[in-house]
């Protein structure tokens, strides 16, 4: 496990910690931190190349039309519903101030956000949680917004027509560099972390 893997994780149970059944049983190859080892590696590259294909629109490499969904946001969704079933995980991209409804903090993921959004050096936690009668763990990382996002989520009347046109009840705009996003959620169930 990478140091930063390990640092991540330190810190996740800061916020989180596991009662001692659950630690015990998370020590023991193949549960659950193992598999929590791996969703934030995945999320950190997904996160990372949400990041890229920003700084790609940004900077002029994609334009400001349509088509920037299928070049910058698609292929990010693409990424993390192939970590999803390849993992046999739930993975999504949440947010307060969403674009697509579908996005919406579940309750769950609003108290996590709310903890990241009150802690800004935090990066994520993860927490025990059943989701449709299924035991794992949940593991929540900021996303964070960056200069290059502020071309799609930043003043309301600079947003793209494009978004104005398709998202005529979009809440993601207002925001600056720094502020807190939303939250990548990846639900592990514990039949996965055994995989």
């Amino acid at each position: 496990m990478s140091r930063l893997i390990t640092a991540t994780i330190a810190t996740l149970t800061l916020l989180a910690p596991m009662d001692r059944a659950s630690a015990q049983g998370a020590a023991r190859p193949g549960a659950p931190h193992e598999a929590l080892a791996r969703a934030v590696h995945e999320v950190e590259q997904l996160d990372a190349l949400r990041s890229s294909l920003a700084r790609t629109f940004a900077s002029g490499g994609v334009a400001a039309n349509d088509s920037t969904f299928a070049q910058v946001c698609k292929p990010v969704k693409a990424q993390a519903m192939k970590i999803a079933k390849e993992n046999g995980w739930m993975v999504a991209q949440l947010a307060e101030r969403n674009r697509n409804a579908e996005n919406t903090l579940d309750a769950g993921a609003h108290r996590a956000f709310t903890q990241l959004r009150r802690n800004p050096s935090v990066m994520g936690e993860w927490v025990r949680t059943t989701i449709k009668g299924q035991a794992g763990t949940r593991y929540f990382r900021r996303i964070t917004v960056e200069p290059a996002c502020l071309a799609c989520h930043g003043k309301r009347e600079a947003r793209p027509e494009f978004v104005k046109k398709n998202y005529p009840n979009d809440k993601a705009f207002g925001f600056a560099a720094g502020d807190l996003r939303g939250v990548y959620s990846v639900f592990i169930p514990d039949s996965a972390s055994r995989r």
